[in-house]
């Protein structure tokens, strides 16, 4: 049985022949009939060969212009039934003021379109592979549309129609509407009807329906909504509470428009959101006095920072609207009260202040502001303006410096470290400051002090300290700043071969220490002092004067009393000046005195420093001298007498000098003349150096680099430039073009001018070269005489000048 199966040949049946006598009537109403039982739901009990057949037979059979537009009519009639049974009938009855009530009404008719939307798409699917030959063949060559868009055209026009399109158009509105009050809505019936709206277009572009008509719709009753609701919330919420309903819009239509609204309608949605409840809005937010960015920041609100930002970015880039509340709260900490009266206490609470103010403004820039790049260059744009309005800023910090590097910092354990942390944020502040040549005077001098008197906590916070500024402004901003420590370490090097040499002579009667500084490199005349000098303390002087002298030839020793200090019995430490006065009342009889008038002429101190010392010893805690009359100033009518009965429970005294650590309106204006010459000869060395590279240049040119180049240490005026050009063309350095415009470089004849030309010559051209040279301290300020250093470099740079400035 097997085998035979096996050996069995199949039988192929012949094909079907076509009957010659179909007939198109017959074939359509049979195939019209089936089509209907389709619209019924009855496919089920339809063959589909034998419908694709009757289609092909009519297309073979040039009926194909029968079978298209009889499927067209009865489409379109079954469309007409299913709008008059299901949509109709669910329009809203537009009677009732209850939301629940209207949005169940909208969603009955949105689900009764997406239903007849489903029925249709379903219908036309079988027919779309029934008459899938007719698509093949006929529309393709009558140029007409296939069946499947042929349904949605037809859907288009016998649905979306007056007035179902406008009962759908309005029940979309009102659920929207009905959710923006809060109430919930069913998203999925809005959604179902979206998807229809969005599949229909209405031209050959594929502009669809709900392009057409939903969206532009939608967008004009947001503009009136949120219109009003702006007034709204301006007028009954603070700042706060402003953004949190805000960011909560913004929020809720970001989600409609991600569930059941068309992607393309979020931006232009967010652009009315945008435009009526951020923009108009934004300066009464920011500058609401009780609630507004002032107070955020005051009180640390960072999640409502956070809101802002995160809003507010939307609208614009942060440096447009951060600044100006930057800046307004800048200015209150710039400003200190009470002019000249200033003491170190206001000044080093002032930087303390801006440093409070920094780390407040860094903490909320990363917590806040999400480390935003742009807002931390408008925040320090700010910070620059607002300390920039102090004038004493650099002394200020300078001052800051000076008391976080002493020595015995009260109640602090571990000085140093602590120093440190507080000095890297102080070099922030620094940055901000654009006059850094005037903190770099003030700097020198109190570091200078710091030296001299062993105040300072260590020479490794010193130079880690100048470390920082190097990083900062570059090896020149430190170079005579570090030769001041290095001549502290040569000092101590030599005072150990004095002390060695000591031991080999006969010693003076009391023990000298000295710090050998170089005239270049420290902040201090270079003339020497008028004091005179107990003898005891004169022939230590000149024996020390011999030892150096006879290792180290052709310089000079100036002595400086003004920063020496003495202890006396090993338990009183007072300055030179105080001990010369001191020694004065040596041989006194206890019950005589000597006038203020006697000791000046007998001791031929400055008068300034007289009566500062005077008040250190007879006026402040220790009274070693007795003031007559008693009273807390100096006059020139006072007298004093030794205090035979001083006591004090402390092992050794230390007697400081009475000083106002803060300039008063006298030194700051003697400090900006200063700073204001030495600026002249930075600009005429930076004008020099950039003539001599380029040969010719262009006047603004000219200005724009030498601003460019002196920034690092000030902001030049170009007026003080151009005054600066002048005169270096009446000194031949330069000349005018014949365009009155730019100018050209000319090599100076030195040997024709006159000793103090040839000492600015030579300072002009070491700057030039950039070689840091102190050029007032090389001629007299009245340049009525030549100071002996500057012939001694004027004869070296005669012998070696073709080396030296070529």
């Amino acid at each position: 049985m097997y085998e035979a199966r096996r050996s069995a040949k199949p039988k192929i049946k012949p094909p079907r022949k076509h009957d010659p006598e179909v007939s198109p009537e017959d074939t359509w109403k049979r195939l019209s009939t089936n089509i209907r039982e389709i619209h019924n739901h009855n496919a089920f009990t339809l063959s589909f060969e034998e419908n694709y057949r009757y289609a092909y037979n009519m297309v073979l059979y040039k009926s194909g212009s029968m079978l298209y537009n009889g499927v067209c009519q009865l489409v379109a009639e079954n469309v007409d039934r299913l709008a008059e049974q299901d949509i109709i009938p669910a329009f809203p009855s537009g009677g009732n003021n209850d939301p629940m009530q209207q949005g169940q009404e909208a969603e009955l008719l949105l689900k009764a379109l997406r239903r007849v939307w489903d029925d249709h798409t379903g219908n036309m699917s079988k027919l779309q592979d029934i008459l899938k030959y007719m698509d093949r063949v006929y529309t393709k060559s009558n140029d007409v549309p296939m069946i499947w868009d042929a349904g949605l055209d037809l859907f288009l026009k016998h649905i979306i129609r007056p007035p179902i399109q406008d009962h759908i158009i309005s029940a979309i509105l009102t659920l929207i509407q009905i959710e923006r009050d809060g109430y919930v809505i069913n998203r999925s019936a809005v959604k179902g009807c979206v998807d229809v709206l969005v599949q229909l277009a209405v031209d050959r572009e594929g502009k669809t329906v709900y392009k057409r008509d939903v969206e532009p719709a939608v967008l004009t009753a947001s503009e009136v909504f949120y219109t009003a609701e702006a007034e709204r919330l301006a007028t009954t919420c603070d700042a706060p509470e402003y953004l949190l309903r805000v960011e909560a819009r913004f929020d809720s239509e970001k989600s409609r428009t991600d569930h059941y609204l068309h992607s393309q309608t979020g931006v232009p949605l967010r652009m009315i959101l945008e435009k009526y409840i951020l923009t108009q809005n934004l300066s009464t937010v920011i500058n609401n006095p009780n609630s507004g960015l002032d107070s955020m920041i005051d009180l640390d609100k960072v999640e409502d920072l956070k809101r802002l930002y995160r809003l507010f970015i939307l609208k614009a880039k942060p440096p447009t609207w951060i600044p100006p509340g930057t800046k307004g709260k800048g200015k209150g900490k710039a400003r200190i009260q009470g002019g000249a009266t200033q003491t170190l206490t206001l000044a080093l609470r002032w930087v303390q202040d801006v440093l409070d103010l920094k780390d407040k403004f860094d903490r909320l820039w990363r917590a806040a502001l999400y480390s935003n790049r742009e807002v931390e260059g408008s925040l320090n744009e700010a910070f620059e303006d607002f300390v920039n309005l102090n004038e004493k800023a650099p002394e200020f910090i300078s001052l800051f410096i000076d008391e976080n590097l002493k020595k015995g910092l009260k109640g602090v354990e571990n000085g140093y470290w602590r120093s440190a942390s507080i000095l890297d944020k102080t070099i922030t502040v620094f940055r901000y400051i654009t006059e850094k040549d005037a903190f770099e005077r003030y700097y020198k001098n109190h570091l200078a002090k710091r030296l001299l008197f062993g105040r300072s906590i260590s020479d490794d916070a010193e130079r880690d300290m100048l470390g920082k500024l190097k990083i900062e402004c570059g090896s020149q901003f430190t170079q005579k700043l570090e030769g001041m420590i290095n001549d502290m370490k040569i000092s101590t090097e030599t005072m150990q071969t004095y002390r060695s040499y000591l031991e080999n002579t006969s010693p003076p009667e009391l023990e000298l220490s000295v710090t050998v500084m170089t005239s270049t490199f420290w902040p201090m005349s270079h003339n020497a002092s008028t004091c005179v000098l107990p003898e005891l303390l004169t022939q230590a002087c000149k024996l020390f004067e011999q030892f150096y002298l006879s290792r180290h030839s052709g310089r000079r020793l100036t002595w400086q009393p003004s920063f020496g200090n003495a202890d006396v019995r090993h338990d009183l430490n007072v300055s030179t000046f105080a001990l010369i006065i001191l020694l004065l009342f040596e041989t006194l009889p206890d019950d005589e005195f000597l006038t203020y008038e006697e000791l000046k002429s007998a001791t031929l101190i400055p008068e300034p420093e007289l009566q500062r010392h005077l008040q250190s010893l007879a006026c402040a805690k220790y009274k070693i001298l007795k003031k007559h009359p008693p009273g807390r100033e100096i006059d020139p009518s006072d007298s004093f007498s030794f205090n035979k009965d001083f006591t004090s429970t402390m092992q050794r005294i230390k007697i400081g000098t009475v000083s106002a650590k803060v300039e008063n309106t006298e030194e700051r204006k003697e400090t900006r003349d200063r700073i204001d010459e030495e600026r002249q000869y930075q600009m005429e060395a930076c004008i020099v150096r950039i003539m001599k590279d380029r040969k010719h240049m262009a006047h603004n040119d000219l200005i724009n680099e030498v601003t460019r180049q002196l920034s690092t240490r000030f902001q030049p005026n170009p007026q003080d430039i151009k005054k600066r050009i002048e005169t270096l063309i009446d000194r031949e350095y330069l000349e005018r073009c014949e365009d009155r415009k730019s100018y050209n470089y000319l090599v100076p004849n030195g040997n024709s001018r006159a000793p103090v030309a040839k000492a600015q010559w030579f300072a002009m051209h070491m700057l030039a070269r950039g070689v840091d040279f102190d050029v007032p301290s090389y001629y007299d300020r009245d340049e009525s005489c030549v100071h002996p250093d500057v012939e001694t470099y004027w004869h070296m740079t005669t012998r070696q000048l073709a080396c030296l400035l070529d």
